[in-house]
């Protein structure tokens, strides 16, 4: 029962944020491709890279440490992350024939974001490599 109320908290602040994020990013770019939501996704990407590669290398697993862990990655980022907007506005552009941006954010949404989360790891690895060093 506590896992859920941790996700639930958690998504409940990415949800927020990702509203404030979305709605800042589509008030300075309106050209018809979903910046806000890329940006949203691919920055909950990063942080996902980032607090994976941080709970495998610093923090002892213990429960306290696993409730941290869904805290933050299942409920904030996972709140904060929104793939299932991705593809309703992939749907909607397509269906205004707007095929390229269509493609652009199904297929760059996917390519961006795994490489976010790649480099939120190796971010990770390389300042606590420095710090071990």
């Amino acid at each position: 029962m506590l896992e859920l109320l941790v996700v639930a908290a958690g998504g409940g602040l990415g949800a927020a944020a990702r509203f404030m994020v979305d709605g800042e990013v589509r008030a300075r770019h309106n050209s018809g491709f979903p910046w806000g939501t890329f940006v949203v996704n691919v920055a909950g990407s990063f942080l996902i890279g980032v607090f994976s590669a941080l709970f495998f290398a610093l923090v002892p697993w213990n429960d306290t440490a696993q409730l941290l862990r869904i805290a933050l990655i299942t409920g904030l980022c996972g709140g904060f992350t929104t793939f299932s907007t991705t593809t309703v506005e992939s749907v909607r552009l397509a269906r205004s024939g707007r095929m390229r941006l269509a493609l652009a954010n199904s297929l760059g949404t996917l390519a961006v974001t795994v490489t976010a989360a790649a480099l939120g790891a190796a971010l990770v690895v390389l300042v606590v490599g420095g710090l071990f060093a």
